[in-house]
């Protein structure tokens, strides 16, 4: 690495850091990372701590190791890339994951990994010190795709009491997290390992938004407010089967014409009176399937997300009042995932707010509709986040991109707001 001239940059320490973003050097770094487990769609296949996430973290660690930092790990295999301060004290942290969907895009979590090590470079190129440490976070298996549940890395660092949960998870081949944690343990033992649940001065996570509205809105940057709520919900219809020929409808038990009819009743709720209500219907699975047979059976989920508790309520209150016979099946309704909704603190929003507008007079404050480390994070330090546009809405795809201009203003952003936070020594 070829750092700048300090007197290239001009300006504040905030002024000067950001000017040191370098779009090409955030360009190189976004591509090697999606060559672990890159594939000829464009898209990544890189699910967590299979043998593509331990050479991508291997990659990672001699990265920042370049940029003159040092790496820790803890017991959920979570890496961190610290930057020292002139107080050895409680480090501002940013940072994301770099685990993938089967079928993910490159920009999905590795943004915020890589907007976070810009930062440091940025730092150092712009020779600016800082009163805390800054450190660069890689959260363990975000997705859940290979071990459920998601935000395992996340989740374990604020409440380790977790780990013997998730180390029981096994994937579709049969192989435990608690197995690959010791391939982990066993590839990176000169890595120093940390307890868990250390303390944050702060979190600031970067991310792509995976949605359509900054692009939208023709906003470079989204000021991300909190995260909405969510709870999963199974309903089982079950009705009796019949022959399709010979039954009349007055005589059928018909578990889809009742399940179809909850599920309008449901969608009816998003009827656009509530713009920040999400609901979805992802499964529908019919038994016994059979094109000539009234069905027998019927389960389906409903995916609700909110951003008020209450609101989240009454409609469970709603789902629950269908328990019971319904024309003339029986239906069973219970929640199987619930996480609240994450508010981020007004501090926290407002050093997010001014980086961000700093930098794109037309950001806008937001709430996100994915999940995201950060729902974690905001239970143990105070926590914000920051979304750069993804074009056409599109995630968890091959084609998942940003603009290069734009995923640039994030790292800009994210570099003020990190300053802010962890104090530039003059």
């Amino acid at each position: 690495m070829n750092p700048r001239p300090i007197d290239h940059f001009v300006g504040s320490p905030v002024d000067r850091a950001a000017a040191a973003v370098s779009p090409p050097r955030l360009q190189r770094l976004i591509a090697s990372l999606a060559s672990f487990g890159g594939d000829k769609s464009g898209g990544v296949n890189r699910q967590a701590l299979t043998p593509d996430d331990i050479r991508a973290r291997a990659y990672l660690i001699g990265y920042a190791q370049e940029l003159g930092c040092s790496v820790l790990r803890d017991d959920a295999a979570n890496l961190f890339f610290r930057r020292p301060g002139g107080k050895d004290g409680s480090p501002v942290v940013t940072g994301s994951h770099i685990d993938t969907q089967p079928t993910g895009g490159r920009l999905d979590g590795a943004y915020g990994v890589c907007a976070g090590l810009e930062t440091i470079a940025a730092l150092n190129d712009a020779g600016i010190s800082t009163a805390h440490p800054i450190e660069v976070a890689v959260w363990t298996n975000e997705e859940g795709c290979r071990f459920a549940p998601g935000s395992m890395g996340s989740a374990a660092f604020v409440q380790a009491d977790r780990m013997q949960e998730f180390a029981a998870s096994k994937d579709d081949k049969g192989r435990s997290f608690a197995e690959e944690l010791e391939v982990v343990d066993s590839t990176f033992f000169d890595v120093p390992k940390r307890a868990m649940s250390v303390p944050f001065r702060a979190f600031v996570e970067a991310h792509i938004e995976q949605g359509p509205i900054l692009e939208l809105a023709g906003a470079k940057l989204g000021i991300v407010t909190g995260i909405q709520g969510v709870r999963w919900f199974r309903f089982t219809v079950v009705g009796r089967s019949s022959h399709a020929g010979t039954t009349p409808f007055e005589a059928r038990l018909d578990a889809v014409r009742c399940a179809a009819d909850l599920v309008i009743q449901a969608y009816a709720q998003s009827d656009g009176s509530d713009p920040q209500l999400r609901l979805t219907v992802g499964r529908f699975n019919v038994d016994p399937g059979a094109v000539n047979t009234v069905a027998a059976g019927v389960e389906f989920t409903i995916d609700l997300r909110h951003p008020n508790d209450e609101r989240l309520d009454s409609l469970e209150t709603l789902f629950r009042s269908w328990s019971g016979s319904h024309q003339g099946c029986d239906v069973r309704v219970e929640r199987i995932m619930s996480n609240p909704p994450t508010h981020f603190p007004s501090e926290m929003v407002h050093v997010v707010r001014t980086a961000a507008r700093t930098c794109d007079s037309h950001a806008i404050e937001m709430l996100s509709g994915a999940f995201h480390d950060s729902m974690y994070l905001a239970r143990h330090c105070p926590t914000a986040m920051l979304f750069v546009p993804s074009i056409g809405g599109l995630s968890h795809h091959p084609a998942e991109d940003t603009n290069p201009e734009d995923l640039a203003i994030g790292a800009r952003a994210l570099t003020r707001a990190l300053l802010a936070l962890s104090e530039p020594i003059s």
